[in-house]
């Protein structure tokens, strides 16, 4: 995936201002929750604008066969402690498909720490769900410079498998460092998982429902490690592209990602 804007770091001093710091065990020690969103809000309001904002356009480099829109028929809250972006087929922008794309991007952005976020995929061929990550530098140094951490990326004819990505100068596309993760007897379409990297100044480990399952370390990148810097947080839909192809005749729409929610927990010492 790939996209956008400028740095507002979150350190330890955002913590104390949270009530109650919520602890998260990891194997580096104890990590303070920094930053969240939980979702909650009336049905079909939009996500908070002081978290998220709507990234409209199409394609964004990859092919994307759908128009991403700030519509809630296409991203809003359930009413039920979730965000629901969902990908709809029909004619608008240019495209025969709508979806969401919502980022971080200007309001929280983070350096080190666990980022995870609890979602329920949607699934079928040609659909391409992902929660990620893009370097604050982006506008200055563009792709794949800033740098890219994909958190969570999924092929939706492909229910029981989800990829970990990490993209940078050297190594991005279809030579990015990666790997499949599928844990036995699991679907990503029926229930809800946890998707979490572990991120230090020296290594990048990755999570799904707490099994680490990849890990790339600076040593084993072919080019500079561009990740000391801020990043921003991506969630979206897409309806086709060069990772998926294009939805089949058997793909049903519309098609939903629940996200329950997004945390961030920093380290309780540097």
């Amino acid at each position: 995936m790939r996209r956008r804007l400028r740095p507002a770091l979150l350190g330890l001093a955002a913590a104390a201002s949270l009530a109650g710091c919520d602890a998260s065990p990891t194997e580096g020690g104890e990590r303070v929750l920094v930053w969240s969103d939980e979702f909650d809000g009336p049905a079909g309001t939009p996500p908070s604008a002081e978290n998220w904002q709507y990234e409209v356009g199409t394609d964004w480099g990859n092919a994307q066969l759908e128009y991403d829109t700030d519509r809630a028929s296409n991203a809003a809250l359930d009413g039920q402690g979730h965000l629901v972006l969902t990908a709809r087929r029909e004619a608008y922008g240019g495209r025969q498909y709508t979806s969401a794309r919502l980022s971080t991007a200007g309001r929280r952005e983070f350096r080190y720490g666990r980022i995870e976020g609890r979602m329920k995929l949607p699934s079928g061929q040609g659909l391409w769900p992902a929660f990620w990550m893009l370097g604050a530098s982006f506008p200055t140094v563009g792709w794949p410079a800033a740098g890219e951490i994909d958190i969570m990326e999924f092929r939706g004819q492909e229910p029981t498998t989800v990829h970990g990505s990490l993209h940078g100068p050297g190594y991005s596309g279809g030579a990015a460092l990666t790997r499949r993760y599928t844990p036995p007897a699991t679907r990503f379409d029926n229930s809800f998982h946890v998707f979490a990297v572990e991120w230090t100044k020296d290594r990048i480990d990755y999570f799904v429902d707490g099994q680490r399952y990849f890990t790339v370390r600076r040593s084993d990148v072919p080019g500079a490690w561009v990740f000391d810097q801020p990043f921003y947080l991506i969630l979206n839909v897409a309806v086709g592209g060069t990772f998926v192809g294009a939805p089949g005749p058997a793909t049903t729409f519309p098609q939903t990602m629940l996200v329950d929610w997004v945390r961030v927990y920093a380290p309780t010492s540097s």
